[in-house]
C-alpha cells in the first residue's frame, strides 16, 4: 500500500506513524505546505519508506500529480480543503479519508458517490474521533436493538491533571474551541433535526477514578450525519463535549458578555474583535502540553425481543509517554490512519460514506485495541 497523509501537524504526524507501522505499507508520503522537523517518534522510520514534500493543496496540478503516487489518501488538514480533495480524488481514482468536522462539506462531498463507485474507490469523511470514531461505535450500538428509543454520546479531550480557571488545555486549536462554544448544536429531538444552544444542557458523567466525574453539555458537529439518517427513527440523538466540572459555566459567562463575538468594536480609537483578542490571549495560557487523556461514551436504550434495556460503550485513553504521541492523537490520528487501511485493502464498499454507514466495527474495533486503544462495553 502506498499512503499519501496531508498535513504535517499533530493528526497528520501520528496517521503517519501508524501507518508505518504496518509492514504492507510500502511507502508514505508527508506532504504540508512546509514540512519543517518532524517529531522524534518518526525518526526511526527515516529512509524510503518515509517522505516528506512540501506541497500546496491549493495547486490543483501539484494536487493530482501526488495523487497518482498513491493508493488512499488521508487528510488531516482544515477542514474547508476537502470538498475540492475528494473531488481530485475522486477524479485520479484513489480512496480519500479526512478528519472532517463539518457537516455541510460532508453533504458537498456525498454528491460524489456516483463517480466515486465508478471509479471503485471509497471517500469517507469525517473519520477521527469526534465525529469519527464516536459514530461507529453509536452505529454498533444502534445495530444491538430492533428499535431504539434514544443516542447519546459524550467525547473530551483533557489534560490529565486539571488546572484552573478552566480545567483544560487546548488539543486542537483555541480558534476551534471558541467555534464549538458559540455555534448551535445540531440533535434529534422528537424524531426531527433541532437546534440546541452550545454549553447548554448542563449533566454529570461519571468515569472511573482517577477521572472521577466530568460535566457534559453541547457543542456542534459530533453527530455527523447521523442526524439525517436516523430523523423519523429514532426519538432522541445528542452529542456533548466532556470537561473537568465548572469549565461550562466560565466559558457561557466568557460567551455571554460578548468577548467571543466577531463583531469589532472601538477600544481607545481602535476596531478591536473581541475573539481576536480572547483567542490571542487565552490561547497562549491553554496551550499547556501537558499529558492528556481521552474520555469517551456511548449510551443506547432501545428494545431488543421485546426487551427495553440500555447498553453503553466506553474508551479512556492516555497520553504515550514512551513515544510523546498524545491521547488525542492516538485516537484521531490513528483512526483516520486505520480508516485509510480499511478503504485500501478493499474492507470498504465503494462510494461515499460517513464512517457509521460504512465501517466493520468489531474489525475496526480489534485494530484499535491492537494499538492500546480499547473500546470497552460498561456492565451495569
Amino acid at each position: 500500500m502506498r499512503m499519501l497523509v496531508l498535513g504535517a501537524g499533530l493528526q497528520g504526524t501520528a496517521c503517519t506513524y501508524d501507518l508505518l507501522n504496518n509492514p504492507s505499507v510500502t511507502q508514505v508520503v508527508l506532504a504540508d505546505v512546509r514540512v519543517g522537523t518532524l517529531p522524534a517518534f518518526l525518526a526511526p522510520f527515516a529512509g524510503p519508506r518515509l517522505e516528506a514534500i512540501a506541497l500546496d493543496v491549493r495547486d490543483a496540478d501539484a494536487v493530482r500529480a501526488l495523487f497518482s503516487r498513491c493508493d488512499a489518501v488521508m487528510s488531516a488538514i482544515p477542514y474547508y480543503f476537502n470538498a475540492p480533495l475528494a473531488a481530485i480524488a475522486v477524479e485520479m481514482g484513489v480512496h480519500f479519508a479526512d478528519l472532517g468536522g463539518n457537516t455541510e462539506i460532508v453533504q458537498e462531498q456525498k454528491k460524489l458517490d456516483a463517480a466515486a463507485k465508478a471509479k471503485g474507490i471509497s471517500v469517507i469523511p469525517d473519520t477521527g474521533l469526534a465525529p469519527g470514531m464516536v459514530n461507529v461505535i453509536a452505529q454498533h450500538g444502534i445495530d444491538q436493538f430492533d428499535t431504539v428509543e434514544s443516542v447519546k454520546l459524550f467525547v473530551g479531550g483533557l489534560p490529565q491533571t486539571p488546572e484552573p480557571p478552566l480545567g483544560y488545555q487546548i488539543a486542537y486549536s483555541i480558534e476551534g474551541m471558541v467555534d464549538y462554544y458559540t455555534t448551535e448544536s445540531l440533535v434529534v429531538r422528537n424524531g426531527q433535526p433541532a437546534h440546541v444552544t452550545a454549553l447548554s444542557e448542563l449533566e454529570s458523567v461519571p468515569f472511573a477514578e482517577p477521572v472521577g466525574e466530568l460535566e457534559a453539555f453541547h457543542t456542534a458537529g459530533g453527530l455527523s450525519t447521523m442526524v439525517y439518517r436516523y430523523a423519523g427513527v429514532i426519538p432522541t440523538m445528542e452529542y456533548k463535549t466532556l470537561r473537568y466540572p465548572g469549565h461550562a459555566r466560565v466559558m457561557a459567562a466568557i460567551r455571554d458578555l460578548g468577548l467571543l463575538g466577531n463583531e469589532a468594536v472601538d477600544v481607545k480609537g481602535q476596531q478591536v474583535v473581541p475573539r481576536d483578542v480572547f483567542v490571542r490571549v487565552a490561547g497562549e495560557k491553554l496551550r499547556k502540553g501537558k499529558p492528556d487523556l481521552v474520555a469517551l461514551r456511548v449510551v443506547v436504550r432501545g428494545t431488543k425481543d421485546g426487551v427495553s434495556g440500555t447498553r453503553a460503550w466506553e474508551v479512556l485513553d492516555r497520553y504515550d509517554a514512551e513515544h510523546g504521541i498524545s491521547a488525542m492523537m492516538r485516537t484521531t490520528g490513528y483512526t483516520l490512519s486505520i480508516t485509510g487501511q480499511l478503504q485500501a485493502s478493499g474492507a470498504i464498499s465503494a462510494g461515499v460514506h460517513t464512517p457509521d454507514e460504512c465501517i466493520p466495527a468489531e474489525r475496526y474495533f480489534a485494530m484499535l485495541a491492537e494499538r492500546g486503544v480499547k473500546v470497552s462495553e460498561l456492565t451495569s
